[in-house]
């Protein structure tokens, strides 16, 4: 399997890619309307698309800016069958990699704190084995069931 990380810059390609992997993370992305965010927003930020044998996509990120010192990742996601392959690794690389060009020092990231669901916890594992650290959980961010666990990494 070879793989590569293309960033992506047609708005339309860009929405399908999102809507196409986050349906098939139910998981995850469980809730339709915030897919619809993430789809929407994904016509308007940045976004690499990780392919595998030069056609296959099987995951994406986008990234905003949360302020003038800080990137975001808006959304991440890779197809359970791909996972602990190093893909996820290889987009956080490029995504940390633009953010420096970008002049940010620090990247942050969003996701469910841990004890709470099985796929997040191993989300958060994830994100620490990265070099992200936690900052903050907002128990009613998103809502009282999926509390917000805020992590960042400096750059």
């Amino acid at each position: 399997m070879t793989s590569q990380i293309r960033q992506i810059k047609t708005p339309i390609e860009k929405q399908q890619i999102a809507k196409d992997v986050l349906s098939q993370l139910p998981d995850w992305f469980g809730i339709p309307e915030a897919i619809t965010e993430y789809v929407d927003h994904a016509q308007r930020l940045p976004l690499w698309a990780v392919i595998i044998n030069e056609q296959i996509i099987v995951g994406f990120a986008t990234v905003k800016k949360s302020s003038p010192d800080t990137a975001e990742i808006d959304v991440m996601g890779i197809l359970p069958m791909y996972h602990r392959q190093g893909l996820g690794r290889q987009l956080i690389h490029t995504i940390t990699g633009y953010s420096r060009q970008h002049g940010y020092s620090l990247l942050q990231v969003k996701t469910v704190a841990e004890g709470h669901y099985l796929a997040y916890d191993k989300t958060n594992q994830f994100y620490q084995a990265m070099g992200f650290k936690k900052l903050e959980i907002f128990p009613t961010l998103w809502d009282t069931w999926n509390p917000c666990q805020v992590y960042v990494m400096p750059l």
